[in-house]
């Protein structure tokens, strides 16, 4: 039986030659992705920065609506239509998105690593990526197995192809799939379909591709219900992360703990967190994950 262990946990993402850190503080944070920098808005920099002067690329200006909305302000060109960036042999594409975002999630890199460590020595490792946005983690999962890719953006599926073929990883074995991530893992469940591992990023609100809305709160359950058909006591892993919501990670290891709980291992629930560069980098958290680990004690 799946036991919850109650302490939470950090997984804590170091920066790399094409990203870093750089300094945050004020409800903003500085980063540098490849040969350029970007201001973009971080609430819970609530300190003071490091540095007097921040000098960037571009900064993204939020709008006044709580839920999103902004733009692009540039103090340099950058090109449109993004910028190649490394991690590993992934090679991707970086840009400015109108949603504040970069076009990849740095702060999951500890994330790909640790469910690349639970797949170590398998070159047939079957894997699930829900909301599986632009690839990155679908093609480092992609080392160790096939690995099917879920999204219901179109656009957003077509960069993963990209950057697939960007890293020489085209002809890997991802099936690449524009759906409804739910509607998908049922179907799954009802094809007796099976997973060594599954990962999933789910928004707090979205809609698939035929106009389906997803609620976190309200749908979250259900879709974790039918990943845990999907896995057996034989699998590796299940990691959830969640963003931008007013709920701890004690609440989504509970439903963890609760859906997978005839299964061996460990429920594990924490932050993540980017260390700013430097020998003494602070700490910024950047969302909640919960996780299965059946190597766990």
């Amino acid at each position: 039986m799946a036991r919850l262990d109650s302490a939470p946990r950090l997984m804590i993402g170091q920066g790399w030659p094409d990203f870093g850190l750089v300094d945050s503080g004020h409800g903003r944070k500085l980063e540098r992705y490849g040969r350029y920098r970007f201001i973009r808005p971080e609430p819970q920099a609530l300190w003071t920065p490091r540095q007097t002067d921040w000098t960037a690329d571009g900064e993204f200006v939020p709008g006044s609506d709580e839920d999103g909305g902004g733009r692009w302000m540039f103090d340099r060109p950058v090109p449109r239509e993004g910028w190649d960036l490394t991690r590993g042999e992934v090679r991707f594409t970086a840009s400015c998105t109108p949603f504040r975002h970069l076009g990849f999630f740095p702060d999951m890199a500890p994330v790909w690593d640790w469910m690349g460590d639970r797949l170590e020595g398998k070159s047939d490792a079957s894997t699930l990526n829900l909301f599986g946005y632009t690839g990155v983690g679908t093609l480092s999962l992609s080392a160790f197995g096939p690995v099917t890719h879920v999204d219901a953006s179109k656009k957003s599926v077509a960069q993963a192809r990209a950057n697939a073929a960007l890293s020489g990883m085209a002809e890997r074995p991802v099936r690449w799939i524009v759906d409804d991530a739910a509607k998908f893992a049922a179907r799954e469940v009802r094809r007796g379909r099976r997973y060594d591992g599954i990962i999933l990023d789910p928004p707090k609100f979205g809609r698939g591709p035929d106009g389906e809305v997803w609620r976190l709160e309200e749908n979250l359950p259900g879709l974790i219900a039918d990943c845990r058909h999907l896995l057996d006591a034989e699998s590796r892993f299940l990691f959830l992360t969640v963003y931008a919501v007013r709920m701890s990670s004690l609440a989504i290891a509970g439903l963890l703990a609760e859906a997978l709980a005839d299964l061996p291992g460990t429920i594990e629930h924490g932050d993540l967190a980017i260390r700013e560069d430097g020998d003494d980098g602070r700490l910024l958290p950047t969302a909640i994950f919960a996780r299965w680990n059946p190597q766990g004690a």
